[in-house]
């Protein structure tokens, strides 16, 4: 499978659909050929976003499943919660490979969204638009997925948060350095992980000169997400893993830096465990760099870049471990490990169009 494809972007106009743009424009063996959005059809891609002027000028379309699958192979469906379902089994239905960046097939269980994802404000909650995916659907890691990932035809690429974090403390996990017991996950993100439409909380004035706690007390909708994936991780029953979760609004544009503490299964042993154990989970790993001894993740080192930088560092006086990522949201917190995730599908080397070095400063 090494042809070049054709991709349809179908929620085009926000955030993470820019982000693909850019990111598959600079890809080999992609070629965009439809882009989709529901509230700019009508208007030329680099209308909505100026920067691609000169460089993608296709018209924005209403979603069309028969049309996405007469121009294109693959399809990145960019799109809210719930919505995102019913446009990704269309595309199933029809045969269309889908790389979906909603939530809603990360988690394995149909009745677990219902409970995160199918809430309204009247207290009804909705039962998850196509549940017979769920079984179907890869979620989008590579680090931990590859082997499920190659020749998928659907993918949950992961949440930012969730990215970060498994990225820190999995392999912990994994090698039972760690109890799945007690973890606390504090985590911060940029701006841009609210996305493209108007908040006042992430408004200027409301969010340049402040840092806050949002969404705490297990009531963030990644809540689950982190814990099933840190359950297969250390090898427990799916609901074994409770994490207190504290995310917090940065005023940045972007980047996510998540710091894991957990207690060491054994306090005997030496502290140097715990960063081999991520250096030999991660050696090859051609995005995720251990950093040196005494180095620590800086979400300034990680930007614009497909790339993650982790630490682990082990407490004696506190008796903790201490394990940190630092990711760029939009790009391996989305739209980057979507486009790794393809490269993964396809059998190409999960580079092509991901080498471009952090931005800096």
């Amino acid at each position: 499978m090494s042809d070049r494809v054709r991709v349809a972007i179908v929620g085009a106009s926000g955030y993470t659909g820019a982000e693909l743009c850019r990111l598959l424009l600079g890809h080999p063996r992609a070629e965009i050929t439809v882009v989709m959005a529901k509230r700019a059809a009508g208007q030329r891609l680099d209308e909505v976003f100026p920067h691609l002027r000169g460089l993608l000028a296709l018209p924005i379309e209403a979603f069309d499943a028969d049309t996405v699958a007469a121009r294109a192979d693959v399809a990145f469906a960019a799109l809210p919660h719930g919505e995102s379902a019913t446009v990704v089994a269309a595309l199933r239905a029809r045969g269309v490979t889908t790389l979906d960046l909603s939530a809603d097939f990360r988690l394995h269980d149909a009745a677990t969204w219902t409970t995160w994802y199918g809430s309204s404000a009247d207290g009804e909650h909705a039962a998850h638009p196509a549940p017979g995916l769920l079984a179907e659907a890869v979620y989008g890691l590579p680090e931990r997925h590859r082997d499920a990932l190659r020749g998928a035809g659907l993918v949950a690429v992961p949440g930012c948060y969730p990215t970060a974090t498994i990225l820190a403390l999995a392999p912990l996990l994994a090698a039972g350095l760690v109890s799945p017991d007690g973890l606390v996950v504090d985590a911060k993100s940029g701006a841009s992980g609210a996305g493209r439409t108007p908040a006042l909380a992430t408004h200027l004035p409301e969010a340049a000169e402040g840092v806050r706690a949002y969404k705490v007390a297990g009531t963030h909708r990644h809540t689950p997400e982190i814990e099933q994936e840190l359950a297969l991780a250390a090898g427990v029953a799916p609901g074994a893993v409770a994490v207190v979760f504290t995310p917090h609004l940065l005023p940045m544009a972007r980047g996510i830096l998540s710091c894991v503490y957990a207690t060491p299964t054994d306090a005997s042993r030496p502290a140097s465990v715990y960063r081999d154990a991520l250096a030999a989970a991660y050696a090859g790993e051609p995005f995720v760099d251990v950093l040196p001894v005494g180095a620590l993740p800086d979400t300034a080192h990680v930007r614009g870049s497909n790339r993650a930088h982790v630490q682990a560092i082990y407490d004696p006086r506190a008796r903790r471990v201490l394990a940190i990522a630092a990711i760029d949201n939009l790009v391996k917190g989305a739209a980057g490990q979507a486009v790794q995730c393809l490269n993964v599908i396809r059998g190409w080397p999960e580079t092509l169009g991901l080498a471009a070095a952090p931005m800096f400063p």
